[in-house]
C-alpha cells in the first residue's frame, strides 16, 4: 500500500487570519495572523513529520505557491 503524501495548506480564513491545514482534516492545525507567520509554521510541521508538500493560497483562494519542503519527494525536480 501507498502512503499519502504528507501536505499542508496555508489558507485565508474569513475573519482576516491565516490557517494552516492539513487538506484531509476538518480543523486547521493552527492558525496566525499573518500569511507569512502561517507558511513559517507550516514549513515547521512538514520538516518535524519528513517533509512534503505546501500549497500557499492566496485571498482569492487561489494557488500563490508550491513548494516542496525537504526531504520531501519533489513531483517537478529540476533538470541537471
Amino acid at each position: 500500500m501507498s502512503r499519502k503524501p504528507n501536505t499542508r495548506q496555508v489558507v485565508p480564513k474569513e475573519d482576516g487570519t491565516w490557517s494552516v491545514k492539513d487538506p484531509n482534516a476538518s480543523r486547521a492545525s493552527s492558525n496566525h495572523r499573518t500569511q507569512s507567520e502561517a507558511a513559517e509554521r507550516a514549513r515547521a510541521i512538514l520538516n518535524n513529520s519528513g517533509g512534503g508538500e505546501l500549497t500557499i493560497r492566496g485571498r482569492n483562494g487561489q494557488v500563490r505557491q508550491k513548494n516542496t519542503v525537504a526531504p520531501g519527494n519533489d513531483p517537478h525536480p529540476p533538470k541537471g
